[in-house]
């Protein structure tokens, strides 16, 4: 039986409660689990003590037991010590989207046409001066 330390949704609508469960993997999300580890509230500040609550125990026999925690839950175990930092990459995440980019081609554009159309017209001065 695949396991998995996982979060499962409560609360109402646009007022989230998490709840940090052992479950098999191939139940729903807010479904069957074997055992509620802890809770999790988003809403609190993040210096809170009361945002995340994990009975630590309980959290390491799963783990020992094999079981795998999502990436929210590892970087919760990660920020109490429990395992050991992984180091994420995502190169993609900085990089502007399609449109962003078609934005800033468009205004590169509008700025060089400007930019040619005025030693054009400085030019024309000159030729009258000479004459």
């Amino acid at each position: 039986m695949a396991m998995k330390i996982r979060l499962a949704r409560g609360g109402s609508k646009k007022r989230p409660f998490y709840r940090i469960v052992a479950a098999d993997s191939r139940m729903p999300r807010d479904g069957r689990y074997i055992e509620k580890l802890g809770t999790y509230n988003p809403l609190l500040p993040k210096d809170s003590e009361e945002r995340v609550k994990m009975d630590m125990e309980r959290v390491k026999y799963w783990l020992s037991e094999g079981a795998q925690p999502t990436d929210r839950i590892s970087r919760f175990l990660e920020a109490a010590g429990v395992l050991e930092k992984k180091t994420r990459n995502n190169p993609n995440k900085g990089k502007p989207g399609d449109k962003a980019v078609a934005r800033a081609e468009e205004k590169a554009e509008k700025a060089a046409a400007p930019a040619e159309e005025a030693p054009a017209e400085e030019a024309a001065p000159e030729e009258n001066a000479a004459e």
